[in-house]
């Protein structure tokens, strides 16, 4: 369908592509990876005519039409939602009106004449078109897609700029899936999608009818989609037919192999030019050496692909904290009369790590400044834990740094403690090296930005790190540090992202937000996904953790059986619960008595006064009792659940 070759493109020095080829079938699904400025959305581009090469070809066969989804910047006005998606089938709709057109001049000409005949065929024809394309069946088909990438019924009639940014790239989408053209070119397309769309679009791509070349960091996403991998580094373009777990495997082997040639290729030049530099001038050897010369100016020699440098990050250590790092109790947050939060409740302790998920439009980031103390509500409490110390990034973080500052100056103006000689070594962590740290930050390229800042938010100590959407516009080395640095982190942690890869293996708990309140589920969002699957299908929950959760009752006990082993598990668990409760007490007085103190001793004229020894002595006493009472009520707590579980076992 496609053929790509020889493609050629240089920056200055560097090359983009350097005699790149590649071809493309009309039912591939193709991934396109590479690291942050490798080219891959430069290929999109070209392949969009939107980006001239500086040599080589890209060959289409005439009935190729391509779909371009950059990753923003398309903005729609002036039409009604579904007005914009009707768009995409303009030229289809046009024959509607050629056909009314040419049926009315139809009644002023002469049955008999050529030019009616003519017009009665071309009207046949349009007619045909359009059954072929089904037209009757185009206003379900649009109310289809839209209601698929979340959009509501009540939003068709709605203005297209009412709509924002990420909102608008939907629209987009929906247009191309509409418009159905031979090749589709996605530019990083769940970006701006939540859980529940990423999925719908998942599947209907999956069944889509042409091919698919897609950009993404995700590569849950990848997987599940695609059969070949289009790898664009150093200026090479490398082809591998698997998806992007089988790429990692296979690239990895390449390397390997394309060492082990270069050692064994520049072993038999070594032994060449040893020979030619013996017996240049020995008359006898004069043809051997002149033939060997010949060989070696033809010979097409390796080269090593240059390993790419690779983030290494690790947190400053977490302070301490309470048991309870944060408590919502019935929350409420509006934007004027626009409920996006109501009745929110939850308590996140020290040791959980959350995955934030929900409809868009649901108040996921909305919640996540509402915890981090960046925007204000209306009702209800949040109320921090003793010692909880808040790290936020927000999801547009990186267009909030301020374009005058150098590199360095962003993290010396973050305030996090650290000196320059520790804040030089973080950026060289986050790939800042050298004369780079002087670099403004208006300069930076957008994932140079990002990781900026990330880097500005992560050297903050802390030990409650709160996270919306940190993986955009990372490449996929730059995420699997960030996920390495999070799985070691020692704080708690809530992420809210659209990356089923990123946070299926780190955090342990998923946290559902929706208009009317929260839910927390156990396990991962791959966990949570399967739960509403089964829900929706009607089925039973089969998992493990729903297992874990609803025991069965054990067989061959008697119903007076069950009741007695009742009676001894709450004979039991009256004491545990009741220290329980009594430790609750005295913890929470002793961080209100540690928060006093710890107010009191940052102020430099308390120990102006004759109480601040007695006070410091005091703040370390009550800090080894805490830490007591903090062991001691965690195994009871983990003593209760067991108990309430083998209750659960023995319910009569």
């Amino acid at each position: 369908m496609i053929q790509l070759r020889n493609l050629k493109l240089q920056y200055g020095e560097r090359f983009i592509f350097r005699d790149a080829t590649a071809s493309i079938g009309n039912k591939d699904r193709i991934g396109l990876v590479g690291s942050n400025g490798a080219g891959k959305t430069t290929l999109l581009k070209v392949l969009a005519d939107q980006e001239e090469l500086d040599g080589g070809s890209v060959d289409k066969a005439k009935y190729v039409t391509i779909g371009y989804l950059p990753q923003d910047g398309i903005i729609a006005a002036g039409k009604t939602l579904f007005e914009e998606a009707e768009s995409a089938f303009e030229n289809i709709l046009s024959l509607t009106a050629k056909i009314d057109e040419a049926s009315e001049q139809l009644h002023s000409l002469n049955t008999e004449s050529s030019d009616y005949h003519e017009t009665l065929e071309l009207i046949g024809t349009w007619e045909r078109e359009l059954e072929n394309h089904d037209v009757e069946k185009l206003p379900s088909r649009i109310e289809s897609i839209l209601h698929g990438l979340g959009f509501e019924q009540s939003d068709m009639q709605r203005q297209t700029s009412e709509f924002s940014g990420g909102w608008q790239m939907r629209i987009a989408l929906a247009k191309l899936l509409l418009a159905t053209p031979s090749l589709l070119l996605l530019d990083e397309p769940t970006n701006h999608l939540d859980i529940i769309s990423q999925r719908w679009l998942e599947n209907y791509l999956k069944h889509y009818e042409g091919a698919i070349l897609m950009v993404s960091h995700d590569r849950a996403f990848l997987d599940e989609l695609c059969k070949q991998t289009f790898e664009i580094t150093q200026g090479n373009l490398n082809v591998y037919q698997g998806g992007y777990s089988y790429f990692e495997e296979q690239s990895k082997i390449r390397k390997e192999q394309l060492v082990r040639s270069y050692k064994n290729q520049q072993k038999e030049i070594e032994r060449t030019e040893k020979f030619i530099d013996r017996f240049r001038y020995k008359a006898s050897k004069a043809s051997q050496v002149q033939s060997r010369i010949k060989a070696l100016d033809k010979v097409d020699r390796i080269e090593i692909e240059t390993e790419e440098n690779s983030i290494a990050f690790t947190f400053p250590p977490a302070p301490r904290s309470g048991q309870t790092i944060m408590e919502l109790e019935n929350l409420c947050k509006s934007y004027g009369d626009l409920k996006v939060i109501e009745n929110a409740s939850i308590r996140i302790e020290r040791g959980d790590r959350l995955a934030v998920v929900g409809a868009n439009g649901a108040g996921k980031s909305t919640l996540a400044k509402v915890i981090a103390a960046v925007e204000p509500f209306q009702s209800g409490v949040r109320k921090p834990g003793h010692n909880t110390v808040i790290s936020y990034f927000a999801q547009h973080q990186a267009d909030e740094l301020n374009p005058d500052h150098t590199v360095l100056e962003t993290l010396e103006r973050a305030n996090s403690g650290q000196n320059t000689t520790q804040l030089r070594s973080a950026l060289g962590a986050f790939l800042f090296h050298g004369d780079d740290v002087f670099k403004k930050t208006n300069v930076l390229s957008g994932g140079e930005r990002n990781r900026l800042a990330l880097a500005k938010i992560l050297t903050q100590q802390a030990n409650f790190l709160i996270l919306d959407e940190p993986t955009n516009h990372l490449d996929m080395r730059s995420q699997e540090a960030l996920q390495r640095a999070l799985d070691d982190y020692e704080g708690a942690f809530i992420i809210v992202s659209h990356n089923r890869a990123f946070v299926d293996s780190i955090v342990n708990k998923t946290l559902e937000v929706r208009k009317d309140g929260l839910s927390l589920f156990p396990g991962n969002v791959s966990d949570y996904i399967r739960h509403i699957e089964q829900l929706e299908s009607g089925g039973q929950i089969k998992d493990d953790t729903a297992r874990s959760q609803s025991p069965k009752s054990p067989s061959g006990i008697s119903p007076k059986e069950r009741r007695q082993k009742r009676a001894a598990l709450l004979a039991e668990l009256a004491p545990i619960k009741k220290r329980s409760t009594e430790l609750e007490k005295l913890i929470s007085q002793l961080e209100s008595n540690q928060e006093s103190l710890t107010t009191k001793m940052a102020d430099p004229e308390f120990f102006k006064t004759g109480n601040a020894k007695e006070a410091m002595i005091q703040h370390e006493r009550d800090q080894i009792e805490l830490e007591k009472n903090y062991e001691e009520w965690s195994e009871l707590s983990d003593q209760i659940a067991a108990k309430e579980q083998d209750l659960d076992t023995y319910s009569v």
